[in-house]
């Protein structure tokens, strides 16, 4: 008689603890950044492979690197899934940079895309030198004709002493904007 009890007091405990933990996430997308820069490109449309970040880059939450090296979890969260977010980022950069009708994969139209655009980050995070710095390398592979070309990078966009979640959302975007214009002119043309 007092299990049936015991059972129902502890699902009653512990419900109120479970929504406790279910708390709404504090989430952070920066604001979207308008490339100004034209580039004239080869392709008439990129199919944008999905980006691979390094693991800690990868998850939902936003990092910073510290003095020592160490890179920690700053709490707050990325609003979209990081691979996805800077991905579809790409596509309409390199569209709005070099006027080419570029997706992310899987390729939505029935034509082939002229290229397919690969970006592999090695870093992705805010750095305890004040600065958000995103590096890597880009393979660019025509569909027929015209060269593979592949390049590295590493752009670094300042940051406040201290920077916050909003502050460090706003410097990826501006990071990606650099990158898109970056492989455009350098893998595009």
């Amino acid at each position: 008689m007092h299990r049936p009890f015991l059972k129902i007091s502890l699902i009653a405990l512990a419900l109120p603890a479970l929504a406790a933990c279910s708390g709404s996430d504090v989430r952070f997308a920066g604001p979207a950044v308008q490339p100004t820069a034209k580039v004239s490109s080869r392709y008439r449309s990129l199919e944008v492979v999905e980006v691979t970040l390094p693991t800690y880059a990868a998850s939902e939450s936003i990092y910073r690197q510290e003095p020592d090296g160490s890179i920690t979890e700053l709490g707050p969260l990325w609003a979209d899934d990081p691979a996805r977010a800077i991905t579809l980022q790409l596509s309409r950069d390199f569209a709005a940079i070099t006027g080419a009708n570029a997706a992310p994969e899987p390729w939505p139209f029935r034509s082939f895309p002229d290229a397919k655009v690969d970006v592999r980050l090695e870093e992705m995070l805010a750095t305890a030198a004040n600065t958000f710095r995103m590096s890597g390398q880009f393979f660019v592979a025509p569909e027929e004709e015209g060269p593979e070309r592949s390049g590295q990078f590493a752009i670094s966009v300042p940051l406040p002493e201290d920077a916050s979640a909003a502050q460090i959302a706003a410097a990826r975007n501006a990071a990606t904007s650099q990158l898109a214009e970056q492989v455009a002119r350098s893998g595009l043309r």
